[in-house]
C-alpha cells in the first residue's frame, strides 16, 4: 500500500476511522507521519496485550509461586516475562513451556498457528486457501494415525475440489 500523503513510499501506518457509519482509511509512511508531528507506534507491547486478556492473572498467579520458574540460560523468571511480555532467549520457550502453552491457548484459542487470511478476499482465493488447510490437516491426521478424522477430511477435500471446479466452469462460460 502506498502512502496517501507523499504517494511514493510504502505505507506502514494504517488508520481506520468509523464516524456515523462511514468508514474511512488513511495509509501513511513513517516519514510523513513524523513530518506531521504525529507519533505512531509501529509495534505493540506484548505485555500490554497480555494485560488486557481476561483471566490472565489466574494463569500467571499459579505459576512459579512455590518454586519460581527461571531460565537456566539467561536467568529470566516467568514473573519478569509476565511484566515485559518478552522472553529473554530461545531457551525460555523450553523453561516456561507449560505456562506458555496455557497462555497461548488463552490468547489464540489454539496452541498452533491456524493461518491468516484477509477478511475481504476473493472467493476463489479463499477456496484455495481453505483447500490447502484441509490438505495439511489430512497430512497431520495420517501421520498421527487418526484415520477416521483423515477419512472425514478426505471427503471434505473432495467437496472443496468440486466447488473449485464448478466455480471455474461458471467463470469460463
Amino acid at each position: 500500500m502506498i502512502c496517501n500523503v507523499c504517494g511514493t513510499k510504502e505505507a506502514t501506518i494504517h488508520l481506520t476511522e468509523v464516524m456515523n457509519g462511514q468508514m474511512s482509511e488513511v495509509h501513511i509512511c513513517e516519514s510523513c507521519a513524523e513530518e506531521k508531528g504525529t507519533e505512531f507506534k509501529t509495534y505493540f507491547n506484548f505485555g500490554d496485550l497480555l494485560a488486557g486478556v481476561p483471566g490472565i492473572e489466574g494463569l500467571m498467579e499459579g505459576v512459579g509461586k512455590k518454586t519460581p520458574l527461571v531460565c537456566k540460560d539467561c536467568g529470566m523468571t516467568y514473573e519478569e516475562f509476565g511484566k515485559s511480555g518478552r522472553l529473554g532467549c530461545a531457551e525460555c520457550y523450553q523453561a516456561f513451556q507449560k505456562p506458555l502453552v496455557a497462555l497461548i491457548k488463552q490468547v489464540q484459542r489454539a496452541n498452533y498457528h491456524v493461518g491468516k487470511k484477509p477478511s475481504r478476499i476473493a472467493k476463489d482465493v479463499r477456496n484455495v486457501h481453505d483447500l490447502r488447510q484441509l490438505q495439511e490437516k489430512l497430512r497431520k491426521s495420517i501421520q498421527m494415525e487418526q484415520f477416521e478424522e483423515a477419512a472425514r477430511l478426505r471427503d471434505a477435500i473432495k467437496q472443496a475440489e468440486e466447488k473449485t471446479k464448478k466455480g471455474k466452469k461458471t467463470k469460463d462460460e
